[in-house]
């Protein structure tokens, strides 16, 4: 009886044993520069921008968030350091748009409208790009906010190169930039993010709660900066 019963366990678990063996297969750089190569056959902002996130994982990156004098623009605090948002910026600036400037320049003209949540009374160029609100905040008013809908729907609405934002389970909020799958799973979303130990490239889109989801196109998607 008991062979009985650990056979059927066996036979019933499989399928999920090989999903979350899948899932953990590592991801070799070989991997990564197949799937750019591929991205790179396809035209489109999306495409470019997932690529260059995937081009991170390549990075040796100390999770690191303190607080850096950087330069303006396009100032960064040591390449071999980052938290998940900077993961976003580099990405961005490999496609020539420095969120540095963007954000702090949208700030200036409309510093109430951005989350109140740090103490400050006027904008701080070293910093305010760097935390996940403030993006959020950027992204829904230049680019374009993507309604959050059902986990089955998420995969369906999402394009890759979008932007990613979670609320994780102790609060925090966390960000990524979605990718394709590895291999034969191309065509299934997955995300590149910093969540500690560095840019990983992994099938946790829907890991956490998604609480914003974003699609921007760079300088192309802002005319000029207005009131609002």
């Amino acid at each position: 009886m008991v062979f009985l019963v650990v056979t059927a366990v066996g036979i019933a678990s499989h399928p999920l044993i090989t999903k979350v063996l899948a899932d953990r297969a590592p991801v070799t750089e070989l991997k990564v520069d197949e799937t750019v190569s591929w991205l790179e056959q396809h035209s489109g902002f999306g495409n470019r921008l997932a690529a260059a996130a995937l081009l991170r994982t390549h990075e040796d990156i100390t999770y690191d968030d303190a607080y850096y004098n950087i330069s303006f623009p396009m100032g960064d605090i040591p390449s071999d350091k980052g938290v998940c948002t900077d993961l976003v910026i580099r990405s961005y600036r490999a496609l020539d748009t420095d969120l540095q400037k963007l954000v702090h320049e949208d700030m200036q003209l409309n510093f109430r409208i951005y989350p109140q949540l740090w103490s400050l009374s006027q904008p701080d160029a070293n910093i305010d790009h760097r935390r996940v609100p403030n993006l959020q905040r950027f992204f829904s008013r230049h680019g374009k906010e993507i309604p959050i809908e059902s986990e089955d729907a998420i995969a369906e609405n999402t394009s890759y190169g979008d932007v990613i934002v979670w609320r994780l389970p102790h609060g925090d909020t966390h960000v990524g930039i979605v990718v394709p799958g590895p291999g034969n799973r191309k065509h299934e979303k997955w995300v590149v993010h910093n969540i500690g130990s560095g840019p990983q490239w992994e099938n946790k889109l829907t890991e956490y709660q998604i609480i914003g989801q974003y699609r921007y196109y760079g300088m192309q998607a802002v005319v000029q900066y207005t009131q609002r």
